[in-house]
């Protein structure tokens, strides 16, 4: 089996916990550029928001929004794009509302949000590291629009989220609803709804997020029919590679499809238990201490 294919997931991943990109995982991303191996990110982020990481990356293809966008970086191309229609945002807001739930939406280079209180406070804490660097204004309506002097990516934090989207016809790539009670009693409404894609993830017990200091749970909401492994399985179609050439790398429940559309799909020592049942190959290190790395060396033949 020869690799000609690398597909990794970022947090928990690839980067450390302090969001940085450890030097043994530098390293190796130097080494698989020296056998012209592709590597694409995988992540449930937006491309404004993993930018810097990709180019830090090198990475010439990027899978964004769980897979509701593609990008050919090296030519900056989109080649593939799912939106939100405006009924599934709708319902999404309507369903938030009726259990007092956060909610917040991603679109091309902005976050939204009523307020920074979970993944979208962990993205401005890490992305909007330096106050100086950030500046704000108010619109007519008293909406608060946030953005970075040296970054292609505004938060916006509005009073209604679904009416700020419909007046400004916003384009939304995937919704997050998060909430730190028991999310079970809404799941089954939200999976009962055919034109969505839901991913339900847990913070909680050994997954806190150690960055808010905090435990969560929330639904990465989705177009029907969108995944990471359904994405990978585009970009193997667009590139003319066979699964059997391919490896991925995960750490939670979202890269489970991922592992499964790769030839070898590799777990991180600090992955979910289910991504580890499914996986070839289990690290043991972990995200922090190069576990993208071990992967690399593991399957990547180096001469």
């Amino acid at each position: 089996m020869s690799i000609k294919l690398i597909a990794t997931d970022l947090d928990g991943t690839m980067l450390a916990t302090d969001n940085s990109i450890p030097q043994t995982n530098l390293k190796a991303i130097e080494s698989i550029k020296e056998k012209h191996i592709p590597l694409a990110i995988c992540t449930g982020k937006s491309y404004a928001i993993s930018k810097d990481i990709c180019k830090q990356c090198d990475a010439q293809y990027g899978i964004f929004g769980n897979g509701t966008q593609i990008i050919d970086l090296k030519e900056q191309k989109e080649i593939y794009r799912n939106c939100l229609a405006i009924e599934e945002l709708t319902f999404c807001y309507q369903l938030a509302r009726k259990h007092h739930l956060h909610i917040h939406a991603y679109g091309d280079s902005f976050v939204i949000t009523e307020e920074l209180k979970y993944m979208d406070l962990r993205n401005y804490a890490m992305y909007f590291k330096s106050q100086n660097s950030v500046f704000g204004k108010y619109d007519t309506d008293f909406n608060l629009i946030l953005q970075h002097s040296e970054k292609d990516l505004s938060f916006y934090i509005v009073k209604n989220l679904l009416q700020y989207i419909q007046e400004h016809n916003l384009t939304i790539f995937n919704v997050i609803l998060s909430g730190e009670n028991d999310l079970e009693e809404m799941r089954s409404e939200l999976e009962n709804r055919s034109n969505l894609t839901v991913q339900f993830i847990s913070k909680k017990g050994n997954y806190k997020d150690e960055l808010l200091d905090k435990e969560y749970d929330y639904f990465s909401i989705a177009p029907q029919n969108i995944g990471k492994g359904v994405a990978l399985d585009f970009l193997k179609e667009y590139l003319k590679i066979n699964t059997n050439d391919t490896m991925s790398i995960g750490d939670n429940l979202n890269d489970i499809d991922l592992l499964k559309s790769s030839g070898i799909g590799v777990a991180v020592a600090n992955a979910y238990e289910p991504v580890k049942k499914v996986a070839t190959f289990t690290t043991t290190s972990n995200a922090s201490n190069g576990g993208f790395a071990e992967a690399v060396y593991q399957f990547v033949e180096f001469n």
